[in-house]
């Protein structure tokens, strides 16, 4: 038994140090892995479907993989990060699904890869309507059509269409309404800050400025996080340049609408029909975004557990928020 354990060691250590899954073998250039990207599963299974081999769909009874998810919004934060970064790097090269995939794939198969290519460079927008609209409440200025005007109705189409569409869908795939919130919620701070900082990192690459890094997140647990975890507490953790943006948009959105209830109530610099028929859009995406933020406040200034955001993380986004809303009020 002890010799059979023993060659079992040597087999193993034999394929792990082996290259035959290389692309200078037959193995590897048909069905090895493709290494030097960050989804090195992607890119393998969308080469082998452009060599002929069809994908079948089978889910058995039994769980045929158990893995660990991530517990903190750090760790969510850089695994998408790392997961959109490298959907981006396909798309730029030679195996991209739109030249690559040329002939070989159906559009519909194309489209669906390139909903994934596209994460990161979506991370612009969603930066546009989480910043713009709020200054521009708070300077008063209307930036969508007036309420009772006929403009108004495809924005306020678009938004509504949006939310209820997803809404029945995740009910549908079996979700919950807490949890559809919590998804609405992760999705704004995945496009603010894994989406922008996976855009900035792949161009850098593509410059030649930066090199490749695979960031594997921790997959051990200690008790107190996974303690919050199943109280259903966000667990921010450590300071971080993501969490610190995230802080900081949280801030900038809270100060724009508190600066829009000063002028409303106490200096009544805005009549208050005007506000509303011109500004109604604005002041519900802000508020949306602050009360989507919610746990983030909490985290910033009320929770004292190890699960808080830093103080030194919540310093800096203060008073960086503060004085850009403060620069943009009296400009």
């Amino acid at each position: 038994m002890e010799e059979n354990v023993h060659e079992l060691e040597e087999r193993l250590e034999r394929l792990a140090s082996s290259t035959y899954d290389l692309n200078n073998t037959q193995w590897g250039n048909e069905i090895g892995l493709k290494y030097g990207c960050p989804v090195e599963d992607v890119l393998t299974g969308l080469t082998i479907k452009c060599k002929g081999w069809k994908s079948v769909y089978y889910r058995p009874k039994r769980d045929a993989f158990v893995g660990v998810t991530a517990t903190t919004l750090d760790q969510i934060l850089v695994q998408h990060k790392r997961w959109s970064e490298g959907d981006l790097m396909i798309l730029f090269s030679k195996y991209s699904p739109v030249w690559y995939g040329l002939g070989k794939l159906n559009p519909g198969l194309v489209l669906g890869y390139l909903i994934y290519c596209l994460w990161s460079p979506n991370c612009w927008a969603t930066l546009y309507y989480s910043i713009v609209p709020s200054f521009c409440l708070l300077k008063g200025i209307p930036l969508f059509p007036q309420v009772s005007s006929k403009r108004f109705l495809p924005f306020a189409y678009v938004l509504i269409a949006e939310l209820i569409y997803s809404f029945a869908e995740f009910l549908w795939s079996g979700g919950t309404i807490l949890g559809w919130w919590n998804e609405q919620r992760i999705w704004l701070y995945k496009r603010t800050s894994s989406y922008m900082f996976a855009f900035l990192d792949t161009m850098l690459k593509l410059f030649g400025s930066s090199n490749t890094t695979f960031i594997v997140t921790p997959k051990v647990t200690s008790e107190d996080v996974l303690l919050r975890y199943k109280q259903e507490k966000m667990e921010f953790g450590s300071a971080s340049p993501m969490l610190t943006i995230l802080s900081t948009l949280a801030m900038i959105n809270l100060f724009c609408l508190m600066g829009l209830v000063k002028k409303l109530i106490l200096t009544r610099e805005l009549g208050l029909e005007y506000v509303f028929e011109t500004m109604a859009l604005q002041i519900l995406l802000c508020g949306i975004l602050v009360f989507v933020n919610l746990p983030l406040y909490n985290a910033l200034f009320f929770r004292q557990d190890k699960g808080k955001i830093p103080s030194s993380t919540a310093f800096q986004s203060v008073v960086f928020a503060l004085s850009v809303c403060t620069c943009i009020a009296y400009m």
